[in-house]
């Protein structure tokens, strides 16, 4: 019996390394968590092993008195992310330009090297930003451009990265091609097509959105980055809903530009971000806050933010260390379990559609409800009103519906609840 235990734990937590483990372990709660996980009995535990996610979720703080299914606007953080943060914030208030510049300021390299561990990156890659808009937005503002180069994107697109290629156009003169996706599908030509009917001589840009953020529909990103590829066009991708959520390495994804917000999927503080670039374009690539040297073909020109959060930033190592403790795989699926938990359950119900696809691959934990005859916004407040239910109302681009995004600390008791509000919704 100790022996299974023994090969669990490792297992589980292996991969997080002596340094890592060490740092799970310098308060209570941190130990009390991981004792309790050392006397758990099964040996793989799996999306459908209650026991295991039910460890998990008390890793969480989250409040008794709603549910939360509002996961893909931001994530909470488990109480050792909470708490390093809280740390690391009076340490720099005990002599903030001391500890801030000379003792936090000199984590950053360490975590750098984490946080492209955990992408499947090199380090020189990576810059910590403060969001997937920062992220983003560097990259769409620096790459360089003339008047009438065209730029491929579509309307499903995260509106602040819309409207940041909406300015260039304005201020510069480029071109937007804008591909209009009919959502959900899971025909990978269809969407690609999109993308490569637009293309032309012209292209010099291609934005993908890896996962819309309105229902959850998973794009081919690596499909449509290949066929840009061949044409010599740029590709940015925007990770917000997929990183920490699907597993992947960055460089998988055949971008040149990627950008994400950790504080969604990896439950990291909130305001931390991430921007990779690939080595060969942070050269030609200008920074959004300008550094000594822009033309410099160093990562670190892209972090030229002046004072930040030195204590979100160093909590982010935390956040790594349970995603790690979890399993990307692991995780990804849970997701995709939770999510296909309370549609399969739903979709026969009259008036009932699910505007998200099914199959694992082309969705993860969000899913969109329709009922027929109710507006998004109708049904959100009576998932609130009637059963403490937090979602929200998603309308935008021919995409109508409640976006419904648990989480790992989600449990199927929270489901049931959801089911039998849409139960009773129908019959009404």
């Amino acid at each position: 019996m100790e022996q299974a235990r023994r090969q669990f734990l490792q297992q589980s937590i292996g991969s997080l390394g002596v340094l890592s483990i060490g740092s799970w372990l310098d308060t209570a709660s941190k130990e009390s968590l991981l004792s309790e996980i050392r006397q758990a009995t099964f040996d793989n535990p799996g999306p459908d092993n209650e026991e295991f996610w039910a460890l998990i979720r008390q890793a969480y703080t989250v409040s008794p008195q709603i549910i939360n299914l509002n996961n893909g606007g931001v994530s909470p953080q488990p109480e050792v992310v909470q708490r390093a943060m809280i740390r690391y914030y009076e340490q720099a208030n005990e002599g903030p330009s001391y500890y801030m510049w000379q003792i936090l300021d000199q984590g950053r390299e360490p975590l750098r090297r984490r946080l492209a561990e955990l992408a499947g990156c090199d380090p020189e890659e990576i810059a910590i930003n403060r969001n997937a808009s920062e992220a983003l937005e560097t990259a769409i503002y620096g790459i360089p451009l003339e008047k009438g180069d065209e730029v491929v994107l579509c309307k499903q697109d995260y509106p602040n990265m819309l409207n940041a290629w909406k300015q260039r156009e304005k201020r510069e003169g480029i071109v937007l091609k804008w591909a209009d996706h009919t959502l959900p599908t899971e025909d990978t030509n269809v969407l690609v097509k999109g993308y490569t009917d637009l293309f032309n001589t012209k292209t010099k840009v291609v934005h993908i959105t890896h996962v819309i953020n309105w229902n959850g529909q998973v794009l081919p990103a690596r499909a449509i980055a290949d066929e840009a590829a061949k044409r010599n066009i740029r590709v940015v991708i925007d990770g917000a809903h997929s990183f920490a959520h699907l597993e992947y390495k960055i460089p998988d994804l055949g971008g040149d530009y990627f950008g994400t917000s950790l504080h969604k999927w990896l439950s990291a503080p909130f305001g931390s971000g991430l921007l990779w670039v690939k080595k060969s374009r942070i050269a030609e690539t200008w920074p959004l806050f300008a550094p000594q040297e822009p033309a410099s073909e160093d990562i670190r020109k892209f972090e030229a933010l002046g004072t930040r959060s030195f204590p979100i930033e160093h909590a982010i190592g935390e956040a790594i260390d349970f995603q790690l403790l979890i399993g990307n795989r692991r995780k990804e699926e849970r997701l995709w379990y939770l999510k296909n938990y309370w549609t399969s359950q739903v979709i026969k119900l009259p008036g009932i559609t699910i505007g998200t696809p099914a199959s694992p691959g082309w969705s993860g934990a969000i899913g969109l409800l329709q009922i027929e005859g109710m507006e998004p916004s109708e049904i959100s407040q009576t998932l609130w009103k009637d059963y403490k239910i937090h979602t929200v109302a998603i309308v935008w681009e021919a995409i109508k519906g409640v976006r419904i995004t648990p989480h790992v600390y989600t449990s199927l008791k929270d489901l049931d609840l959801l089911v039998n509000a849409i139960r009773k919704m129908t019959e009404s």
